[in-house]
């Protein structure tokens, strides 16, 4: 056993795991957060997706115990009391969500995406962003998104969602809100 020290959500908790325990079924388990949802437990959903200071991991494919010390955010750390973060508020407006069961997965990886494309990070579409903000396209999303899977096809809204989040004058930007459709 080993001790660690979990910073998640901006708290503390020292807990007591094997070594070979991965950060998945320590945030379920051990902290009781299971916004974090376990889907494949390989590494191919993105469903267990949290960040890491600031940037994206898959959580089921992560030890626990690298992780000590370091700032780990999870759905329910998005926001502030009493207020959803923006990516949340979208997700509801433009359906970006069926079953629900990637949803915290989606929102982090978008979270984690977005200041991806902010600092510059390439990607398959842009694989030389300029020095200025290069737009963030549908083709650009589909691409940095692809790691997180939805099995009931909300594609179109997440996508919307994280336009409309970005400020992308796109679909987003003149889709009617979900209660209005």
């Amino acid at each position: 056993m080993a001790e660690v020290e979990l910073r998640v959500n901006g708290t503390s908790s020292r807990v007591q795991l094997d070594p070979r325990v991965s950060l998945l079924d320590a945030l379920r388990e051990r902290l009781r957060l299971t916004g974090t949802k376990k889907g494949c437990d390989q590494g191919a959903c993105g469903a267990c997706t949290v960040l890491v200071d600031g940037e994206r991991i898959l959580a089921c494919l992560a030890l626990a115990v690298q992780y000590g010390g370091r700032e780990i955010t999870t759905v329910e750390g998005l926001g502030r009391p009493g207020r959803l973060h923006p990516l949340q508020e979208a997700f509801i407006r433009f359906d970006g969500f069926q079953c629900g069961f990637c949803t915290s997965g989606q929102i982090c990886s978008a979270v984690g995406m977005l200041a991806e494309h902010r600092a510059g990070v390439p990607s398959v579409v842009t694989p030389r962003l300029a020095a200025t903000a290069t737009p963030l396209s549908e083709a650009e999303i589909r691409e940095r998104m692809s790691g997180n899977l939805c099995r009931c096809g909300a594609y179109d809204g997440i996508v919307d969602a994280i336009q409309h989040v970005a400020g992308v004058d796109d679909r987003a930007a003149t889709a009617e809100p979900a209660a209005d459709r």
